[in-house]
């Protein structure tokens, strides 16, 4: 097991450690991204890569792990109840070490009829489904704002589906990359919103390069040096 290699005392550790201990290992890791259209990245991206394209370069090229697997199975339109039902085909038979979800602007829309219960249900569910694959370790995500005034069916849920993600993130101790607090916190100091994405709450390709910054940084892999990590520092 690449936990168990990394470190004998990795119970121990807290879960975002355990993330970032696996870039030590010399054992080739399985890293999973499991989401719906943000995470997919058709479309919106208009044929530049997104976030999880460019942990890829990161980690396989530029950190030279070139054993590593990076796996995408998001797909469009998915709420957190086509990621239970999906589970064992798109995220079980790949027995991976890592899977990153990024899921809820379709559970916050109010067509989409998931309850915060529901939801909150959901994502407790998804993240013990995980657990339970040999030590696998899930990572939750909260997603891109709305932007304002462009939805009316999402909006208005949308800050509390993102507090549930945190407050599961705690309950079940998964590491919680905060994408939603980031670009809150570096639009009002840097830039505008609208800059970075695609439509009401789809990010452009200049949006997926936010979201790969904040992932580089919360995993500890963030090297200014690095083409991947220089798209807005110069």
């Amino acid at each position: 097991d690449a936990f168990h290699y990394v470190d004998r005392n990795y119970l121990t550790s807290t879960p975002m450690e355990r993330i970032k201990q696996l870039f030590q290992s010399e054992k080739p890791i399985k890293w999973l991204f499991y989401g719906d259209s943000i995470t997919h990245g058709a479309l919106h991206t208009f044929g530049w890569r997104d976030y999880t394209e460019h942990f890829t370069e990161r980690i396989r090229f530029e950190m030279n792990r070139r054993r590593d697997i990076v796996i995408k199975t998001a797909f469009s339109g998915n709420s957190t109840k086509d990621l239970l039902e999906d589970f064992d085909w798109r995220v079980r038979q790949f027995q991976p070490h890592v899977v990153f979800i990024m899921i809820g602007m379709n559970d916050c829309s109010m067509g989409r009829n998931i309850s915060p219960d529901e939801f909150r249900s959901n994502l407790k569910l998804l993240c013990r489904k995980i657990q339970e694959m040999s030590s696998a370790v899930p990572v939750l995500q909260t997603t891109c704002p709305i932007l304002p005034g462009t939805s009316p069916d999402r909006e208005p849920n949308f800050d509390a589906y993102m507090d549930i993600i945190r407050d599961v993130a705690t309950t079940e101790k998964a590491p919680l990359i905060d994408h939603t607090r980031y670009w809150k916190e570096k639009l009002a100091k840097q830039s505008s919103l609208y800059f970075l994405m695609s439509d009401a709450f789809h990010p452009n390709q200049f949006g997926h390069q936010v979201f790969a910054e904040l992932l580089f940084m919360d995993l500890d892999i963030f090297d200014q040096k690095s083409a991947t990590c220089r798209f807005f520092h110069p």
